[in-house]
């Protein structure tokens, strides 16, 4: 793993020349954005193609010892780490399509999939959570009554289209409910980086089509009531007063500077 400023330096290790897959990290508008590659030289396909996006900080480079890994492999992986990002949809990604998985054997799949899954576990330890799954299980029977009376409640009312919205802030992620509607399609500007977003959404099956609109199949955290009501309107959208809560009808703003003046008072 290297930040942009050193991976001339990066490059030049013995590492980076063999196979393997590269994840490229950093941020457009203000959000992030990923990028998963693959080569047969890492170093010369970073230095042939990718250093020509402006957006990325950071490289994570994967290879294995003894430069182990052929084109088909990394082929395998590149397409299985780009599916699984997407259906995480925590980050859209630069890439434009979805690569097929290539043929391996059976033995290869299962050696692929074993460092696949040590992989996954050494990512989250270098602070890389392009696969830290924000789709959120629903709330067991058992706990609903002490979370409806815990946390904070949310509804977002698109009357003109008909849309309705649930959303619950939960150690402080902000969480639309499974069953709450979106726009049937993104409306607002390409340029918006919620646009990737909701295309992810609808990639991973976290947005279906239901009649006129999209429903939400899973709980989802977003990292903001902006982001959740842009994906919620299809268009570019302010959360801080869309989002009002249950059953006072405060504005999430308002609701917030209360929070904000009972603990300065406390």
């Amino acid at each position: 793993m290297t930040p942009r400023t050193q991976i001339a330096a990066a490059l030049m290790r013995t590492e980076a020349r063999h196979a393997g897959v590269y994840i490229l990290i950093g941020e457009q508008e203000g959000e992030p954005r990923a990028y998963i590659g693959e080569g047969e030289d890492i170093a010369e396909r970073l230095k042939a193609h990718d250093v020509r996006k402006q957006w990325w900080t950071t490289a994570v480079l994967v290879t294995a010892a003894a430069n182990k890994l052929n084109k088909a492999h990394v082929r395998y992986l590149e397409a299985r780490l780009i599916a699984e990002a997407r259906l995480t949809g925590r980050v859209p990604l630069d890439n434009g399509t979805t690569p097929t998985v290539p043929s391996l054997s059976e033995a290869d799949i299962a050696k692929m999939e074993a460092f696949l899954d040590n992989l996954m576990v050494v990512l989250p330890a270098v602070r890389v959570d392009l696969f830290i799954q924000r789709a959120r299980p629903p709330v067991p029977t058992a706990a609903v009554v002490a979370v409806e009376s815990e946390a904070p409640r949310f509804t977002l009312d698109y009357r003109k289209r008909a849309i309705r919205a649930t959303a619950v802030l939960v150690n402080g992620e902000f969480i639309v409910e499974a069953g709450s509607l979106a726009r049937e399609s993104w409306a607002g500007l390409e340029t918006h980086y919620c646009a990737s977003l909701f295309a992810e959404l609808v990639r991973a099956v976290i947005l279906v089509p239901q009649g006129d609109h999209n429903v939400f199949t899973q709980n989802y955290a977003f990292s903001s009531p902006s982001a959740a009501a842009a994906i919620v309107y299809g268009r570019s959208a302010n959360g801080q007063v869309a989002w009002r809560t249950e059953p006072s009808g405060l504005t999430y703003r308002d609701w917030e500077a209360l929070q904000l003046d009972r603990e300065a008072n406390a």
